[in-house]
Formats: structure tokens, sequence, C-alpha cells
């Protein structure tokens, strides 16, 4: 699992589809979840066929507030990693997260 090959992935398929992108509530979850599935495709392209990959979106309108994403899992750090990136604009802001799991 190269993470920094799948983070720039991450991060040109985020800026691709987000670029000026208005933030819109009713909008957000079909967003969301055509994002995750296009991030997981592409992903999948640059990772090798043993691993399952996990993605995580997180999309919100863009304001005075600030924002902290943790995330924890189990598994083996010799052969299990992630990837994350982050895009805003000035409407909205994306955080993803790809995790790659290594099955046996």
């Amino acid at each position: 699992f190269d993470a920094g090959r799948v983070q720039q992935v991450l991060e040109g398929v985020l800026a691709g589809a987000l670029g000026t992108t208005v933030y819109s509530p009713q909008g957000s979850a079909p967003l969301t979840q055509s994002l995750a599935e296009l991030l997981r495709s592409r992903a999948k392209e640059v990772v090798p066929p043993r691993y399952k990959l996990v993605c995580h979106v997180l999309l919100g309108q863009w304001g005075q507030q600030s924002l902290l994403v943790a995330s924890r899992a189990l598994w083996d750090p010799r052969s299990d990693s992630f990837a994350s990136a982050t895009f805003s604009n000035a409407s909205l802001f994306a955080v993803a997260t790809v995790h790659g799991v290594y099955f046996e």
C-alpha cells in the first residue's frame, strides 16, 4: 500500500470533483456517496489487489467553525495503512480517508 500515491489520487479526485462546487445541504448526501465510490475505484487502480479498501468522506459547509477528524482501527501495522487528503473552497470542505487492509 503506497500511501503517498493514494494520497495524490485522493487530492486529484477531490480537486477535480469539487473545484467550484457550492455547498447544498440537500445535495451533500448524494455527493458524498458518489465521491466515496469514485475515490475507492480510483484508489483500486493504484493499490495491489490483495488489499481491501475502506473509503470515508466527510463533507461540510465552510464557515467559521473548526473541525478535528480522527479514526481508530485494529490492524497489522506491517501490512495495513491509510491515506488522507483534504480539500476546501469558498463554500465547502471535504476530508477523504482510504484505509488499506491486507487480505490474505
